[in-house]
């Protein structure tokens, strides 16, 4: 079986210590089932957390690490904050669902759920001391700010791996919140450089000191985002639809480390919706086994994740970060703002809410256009998708966009320009609908990196073509639960 999935404790010892470190520091760990329901958290300690700074290093901030945040970032509500897009803005009838991440603590992202699903069987099993080690959080941005987040408030260190070319907003971040300047790793080049983390990783893992946490290959990230994200999604397009007739057509998101994904194996099996794969078309891996450098932060990619469930996946598409970068000026910018409002007669309010969408969120939203386009989807149909985080980590990218794409100078000529090609134009090519033949021939090309390089026996690497193996996954949500509860108790 693979690391990260354990059933018991492994290492009574480290587990003692842990527990002791924990009862000292006053931390209590939420249940699984407890941030698929933040209701249950509202009704036993709501009011504790409205006196609590989501963006303060505070082990109440753990029972935060859900989609049902409010607005204020303090509150819980019923059904998490979501964007209808409309046809003025997208070009097409289907309603564009969008549910933002950047309302999630700490990092203003969703993969602190990613983290927190990733250390807690380590945690609780004994397999990781958070006195003697240093978990280590491989990453292309936020996953990484999460490990450490998630990390900082448990009281044990945390190192973020990441490419030295990611966004400045990331690396202050991480100075912020880091033990030490030692504690963040820069490897060489951009989003598209993941091997480069992993060589690193490698390195670090030497020194049994330090845990490796990799995002790609952990199915904790798979199994939180099935029971968390999942339900999360289904309840917003259950809000949208009402009482009307609406079609949950498919859910949309990019490939990253793969956890995203699994909350559209969720929804696969709860509301039948298909999915599909996004990734940069200057780094099409799925698409065409291509390689390339891109500026989509957040998704990586030259490889196919571990925990991506290939045999489940629908379609592929790719987008091409000219795209994101444009349009990242068009909903951040005066010009671009008021070209929207005041002469494609987009709603203020819409306009608004276009500043929870980063780079990567983009993307996501440019493919569930291109999507909707392909199947020919009309006001009836839905297309579900996530923004992993907001434009405020991207505020330094808008000058490098504007100089790079408009010459230092982003106006309403431009604005028109980024709307014309950037949204109406989104065309239906570089868009594959799989069959058996080349979900194989992705899940295939995972060989190279798993197996080649970095060392899961090919019987490990087969087991996951089985739908059964992927199902059998979910029998490690309540014993991690009772885990937890055992541990809190």
């Amino acid at each position: 079986m693979f690391e990260g999935l354990e059933r018991g404790i492994t290492n009574r010892s480290v587990y003692d210590q842990t527990l002791k470190r924990f009862r000292e520091l006053g931390i209590r760990l939420p249940l699984i089932s407890e941030l698929a329901d933040p209701r249950l958290i509202r009704e036993r300690y709501g009011q504790r957390l409205l006196e609590v700074d989501p963006d303060a290093p505070d082990p109440w901030n753990l029972f935060r690490v859900h989609w049902h945040n409010g607005d204020d970032r303090r509150s819980i509500v019923d059904v998490p904050a979501h964007l209808v897009l409309p046809a003025e803005l997208t070009g097409v009838e289907a309603k564009i669902i969008v549910v933002p991440g950047n309302r999630f603590p700490m990092i203003r992202a969703h993969k602190v759920l990613a983290a927190y699903g990733c250390l807690v069987p380590r945690l609780l099993s004994g397999h990781f001391d958070p006195v003697g080690q240093r978990a280590v959080w491989p990453s292309t941005g936020n996953y990484c700010r999460g490990g450490v987040a998630i990390s900082r408030i448990l009281g044990c260190r945390g190192v973020a791996v990441l490419p030295e070319g990611m966004s400045e907003e990331r690396f202050a971040w991480l100075e912020a919140w880091v033990a030490g300047p030692g504690d963040i790793i820069r490897t060489p080049g951009t989003e598209s450089n993941v091997k480069e983390i992993y060589d690193e990783c490698h390195r670090l893992s030497r020194d049994p000191r330090n845990l490796i946490l990799n995002q790609f290959s952990e199915f904790g990230n798979y199994l939180i985002h099935r029971t968390v994200t999942g339900p999360a999604l289904e309840r917003v397009f259950q809000a949208v639809k009402g009482a009307g007739k609406l079609n949950p057509v498919a859910f949309v998101s990019a490939s990253g480390s793969g956890g995203t994904l699994a909350a559209g194996d969720y929804l696969k099996q709860r509301l039948g919706t298909r999915i599909c794969a996004v990734e940069a078309l200057e780094c099409p891996t799925m698409l065409y086994n291509g390689y390339g450098e891109h500026n989509i932060q957040g998704i990586g990619d030259k490889h196919v994740p571990l925990i991506h469930n290939v045999f489940n996946t629908d379609f592929v598409a790719a987008v091409s970060d000219a795209g994101p970068e444009t349009l990242n000026l068009l909903f951040n910018t005066e010009a671009g703002k008021a070209y929207l409002t005041d002469r494609k007669g987009v709603a203020s309010g819409v306009v608004d809410s276009l500043g929870d969408l980063g780079l990567s969120s983009i993307a996501n939203i440019l493919a569930a256009i291109k999507l909707a386009k392909y199947l020919g989807l009309g006001p009836d149909d839905a297309v579900i998708t996530v923004a992993t985080d907001g434009a405020e980590l991207y505020r330094s990218e808008l000058i490098k966009s504007e100089q790079k794409r408009f010459s230092g100078c982003f106006d309403e000529l431009s604005a028109a320009e980024a709307f014309g090609r950037q949204l109406m134009g989104v065309a239906t090519d570089h868009l594959e609908e799989l069959d058996r033949r080349g979900r194989e021939r992705i899940f295939n090309l995972g060989y190279y990196t798993w197996v080649e390089q970095q060392g899961i026996s090919v019987k490990a690497f087969d087991e996951r073509r089985s739908h059964g193996f992927w199902e059998g996954l979910l029998e490690f949500v309540p014993i991690w639960d009772e885990m937890i509860a055992t541990f809190n108790g």
